[in-house]
């Protein structure tokens, strides 16, 4: 039997070079010294099968002769279990011992290269393969068509299956799976339909394919009927991907029918199946159904489908649902109680969470970092560093994040960048989540230079490309009024999703370029992102703040008919607020009164104000009387309704209303603004007198000061009026004169009047004090946090004044030559964006802007 087993093998080519050994094996084939060989070879890959590798070595370095089989069990083990080092090793010393490989030994070692993406090596055992001849063997040519997709571009993919794929229907598979993979779902969809045996693992790898992006499902649902059609059954893998399907596209009536075809197939008690039918019904809203395939499942892993049935009921907002269930429960472990405390926390139990961590009788690592999150989100924050002091040294990455988090959630921003650096101190692990919170952190603060270090950390890192830190990266840049360095973030994203694409969007919102934003838009429609409600309310903002009034309308109808995303009240508010800055102020009116919701008074509040810019009183009397009704003493219409009265000249209703805002005893809170400079953030608000170098401040800019209030005089303004508006924005510009040199970049942040903002940069240019300054480095603010100038000159304050105003051309300034619609500039003399100032001053002479 045995001289048959081996005269097997030579017919099958494996000894066709090894006439000698191989005769020399039927002679020996009963001698002691080859049945210790095949024993050992039996030992070892018996320890490398239970994964004893170093035992599996020891025997292997023992062997006094080692056959071909010994090797490759070694090196498919070492592969196996993901030493790849060590099986490259073994490999290049098996070569260099004149040990032949054949396909089982090219096997094993291109896929070591391919787990271990080396490509370098992976070449170099294919340039020996082409010498051996083993290039065509079916194992080999699958094996080194997996590497070259795994490891390199398509390309040597494709040439590699054009060679080989005659005759081996697995590359057909192995080059649509590379397809995939890389979401070329065209060609992939091609080289399907090219298959003459479209098995189940072809079916089910296009349908995962087109389940993975965000236009696909709907294809790959219409996939999955279209194989049961052509007779071909599921395996779980495609039921899996199937019923996920049917969650995202929230198909319950379709997703059901998979259910069915779950059950009449055998897998309905999987416990993959299972636990996706569960969620699929709870995303759904069918919680009986959910329950009723919970109750149906058996076995040990009752307890952690029951544990991802009460997160699913949390996620869809049914605590009571998910407490019964908990409480239900005979026996708990970590993941229920962590489930449970993040749902009352979710849901605003806030002491059930605390008493149900008390009852914890041990806590893990996750339910401590569950706690932190839960302190801090309440506020408690003292709990919450209390819990973290006890943790930290466990170097845990999600206990820090968790702790950075929570300084951002209540404002200390500071700490939270602190805490990173003692992160690095002491050498703690960072995740993606790192540096989203960092880079969140930067962004509330407005930190560009933080935010620039912490960028250069992450360049370091594998997360570069990651699409969740990219679009924090983007919205910090955006807020920082760098809408360059944003663009080139975004295209450092490897494959940028809808969250992306929409961060990117708000950025030119928030700039006021509109027109950019939709163009952005419309090319995210043609990469098959589908838009989200987030992505339509920057959009929609956009409009809004260039005046797109058509356009902007056209993007709220197609929301439903071709998005099937139902406006929310964020929506209309942006679609009022879009009629009345245009002045449309009755169509706003009148598209209020046909809205399907009610209108809160965010929305009456964006009508009143379209009101008071254009002296609408009559619509801006029944914008005022709905915020009265939802709030009986509101402060901000009263103020604007007092305006319109003064303006208008009923002086008699404006003291009325004057009257009642004193009655209410209001205090308004003081502005604050800050400055970068030299990675620190100096922080001024009114009357403050704590900065370190105050006395030189103010000694330095009492000059300044006299200088302003003669201004103000000549404007008709009273210099003790404004003084007090104007201080701390003084102060910063004392920072500035005495801290900074010539050139010196800063980086600096304020809320102003318009008014204030004319005079203050009037008396700069006229006494040429913009030479202590950087004019690049400005970046103004308005009440509304909408951008008005910063260095990127497409966000220029002329061309937001001209769209604002609807002025259709400015007259030549010194320099420079501008058109409305975009504007256009051409510079020939003076400080680069210092005309650009000048013309923006100008502006405020000839027009009234709604800020």
């Amino acid at each position: 039997m045995k001289k048959l087993f081996l005269l097997g093998t030579w017919k099958r080519n494996r000894w066709k070079q090894r006439f000698r050994l191989f005769t020399t094996l039927l002679e020996d084939l009963d001698t002691p010294r080859l049945r210790h060989v095949i024993a050992t070879n039996i030992s070892i890959g018996r320890r490398v099968k239970s994964g004893e590798l170093e035992l599996a070595r020891h025997l292997f370095d023992e062997m006094p002769l080692r056959t071909v089989s010994t090797w490759n069990t070694m090196i498919s083990g070492y592969s196996q279990w993901g030493c790849y080092v060590e099986a490259l090793a073994l490999a290049s010393l098996m070569h260099h011992s004149c040990v032949k490989f054949d396909e089982v030994s090219f096997s094993s070692v291109l896929s070591a290269c391919s787990r271990s993406g080396t490509l370098v090596h992976g070449k170099q055992v294919h340039s020996l393969l082409l010498r051996s001849g083993y290039e065509r063997f079916g194992i080999v040519g699958s094996s080194l068509l997996y590497f070259y997709v795994q490891c390199s571009g398509i390309g040597e993919a494709e040439v590699v299956f054009k060679e080989l794929h005659g005759g081996n229907d697995v590359l057909w598979s192995l080059m649509l799976a590379g397809y995939v993979q890389r979401d070329m779902m065209g060609e992939a969809l091609d080289m399907f339909e090219k298959m003459s045996d479209r098995d189940v693992v072809a079916w089910t790898t296009l349908i995962s394919g087109y389940a993975k992006r965000e236009d696909g499902c709907e294809r790959a649902l219409d996939l999955f009927w279209c194989m049961r059609s052509s007779g071909v059954l599921p395996n779980e893998v495609t039921l899996c991907t199937v019923v996920r399907v049917c969650t995202r596209l929230r198909a319950l009536w379709q997703g059901k029918v998979v259910h069915g075809h779950c059950t009449k197939e055998g897998f309905a008690f999987d416990n993959a199946i299972g636990g996706g039918l569960i969620g699929f019904y709870c995303d759904c809203d069918a919680i009986d159904d959910a329950k009723r395939v919970h109750e149906s499942m058996r076995g040990e892993t009752y307890l952690n489908l029951t544990n991802l049935l009460i997160g699913c009921l949390i996620s869809a907002g049914k605590i009571e649902e998910a407490e019964m269930i908990f409480y239900r429960l005979r026996e708990m472990n970590h993941v229920s109680y962590n489930l449970m405390i993040k749902g009352y926390s979710m849901s605003g139990h806030y002491e059930k969470s605390k008493k149900l961590f008390n009852q914890m009788s041990l806590k893990d690592i996750t339910s401590l970092n569950t706690m932190i999150s839960v302190y801090s989100k309440n506020g408690d924050l003292d709990e919450a560093v209390r819990l973290f002091d006890k943790t930290k040294d466990q170097k845990n990455p999600v206990t820090w994040n968790s702790m950075m988090s929570g300084y951002i959630q209540n404002g200390q921003y500071m700490k939270a960048l602190k805490l990173y650096v003692m992160m690095r101190r002491l050498s703690v692990d960072y995740s993606r989540s790192t540096f989203s919170v960092l880079f969140r952190a930067c962004s509330s603060l407005g930190s560009f230079q933080q935010g620039r270090l912490l960028h250069g950390h992450l360049t370091k890192t594998p997360f570069q490309a990651n699409v969740y830190v990219g679009t924090a990266l983007i919205d910090l840049y955006s807020k920082c009024g760098r809408l360059a360095d944003a663009q080139r973030s975004f295209l450092s994203i490897f494959s940028p999703n809808v969250a992306a694409w929409t961060a990117l969007i708000n950025g030119y919102a928030y700039h006021g370029l509109g027109s950019e934003a939709i163009l952005l838009f419309h090319s995210m429609l043609v990469q098959g992102i589908v838009p989200n409600a987030a992505t339509f309310v920057g959009i929609l903002s956009a409009c809004s703040h260039a005046g797109l009034v058509d356009e902007g309308l056209k993007i709220f109808h197609s929301m439903e008919e071709l998005y099937k995303v139902t406006p929310s009240i964020e929506h209309y508010t942006c679609v009022v607020d879009l009629l009345g800055r245009s002045g449309y102020v009755r169509e706003a009116e009148e598209f209020i009164r046909k809205m399907p919701i009610e209108a809160d008074g965010v929305i009456w509040g964006a009508l009143l104000h379209a009101c008071w810019f254009w002296k609408d009183m009559e619509v801006g009397e029944k914008a005022a009387e709905k915020l009265f009704s939802l709030d009986p003493n509101p402060t901000v219409p009263l103020v604007i309704l007092s305006n319109m009265y003064a303006v208008l000249g009923r002086w008699g209703q404006k003291s009325i209303l004057r009257k009642r805002l004193q009655s209410l005893k209001l205090r308004k809170d003081p502005g604050c603004s800050w400055i970068e400079l030299n990675n620190n953030i100096h922080l001024f608000s009114v009357e403050d007198k704590t900065h370190p170098y105050s006395d030189v401040i103010y000694a330095t800019l009492e000059h300044l000061a006299a200088t302003v209030d003669r201004e103000l005089a000549s404007n008709g303004k009273s210099p003790e009026k404004l003084k007090g508006a104007g201080s701390f924005l003084i102060k910063v510009f004392g920072v500035l004169a005495g801290n900074c040199n010539i050139g010196k970049r800063f980086y600096a942040y304020w809320s102003i009047t318009c008014q204030l903002f004319k005079i203050y940069f009037k008396v700069i240019l006229k006494y040429d004090l913009y030479a202590i300054v950087d004019p690049k480095s400005l970046l103004f603010m308005n009440e509304y946090n909408t951008i008005e100038y910063s260095g990127d000159t497409a966000a220029n304050p002329v061309n937001y004044i001209a769209k604002m105003a609807q002025i259709q051309s400015f007259p030549r300034y010194e320099g420079i030559s501008a058109t409305i619609g975009p504007l256009q500039g051409h510079f020939t003399a003076g400080p680069p964006n210092l005309t650009y100032m000048r013309a923006a001053l100008d502006a405020f002479d000839t027009v009234s802007l709604p800020i």
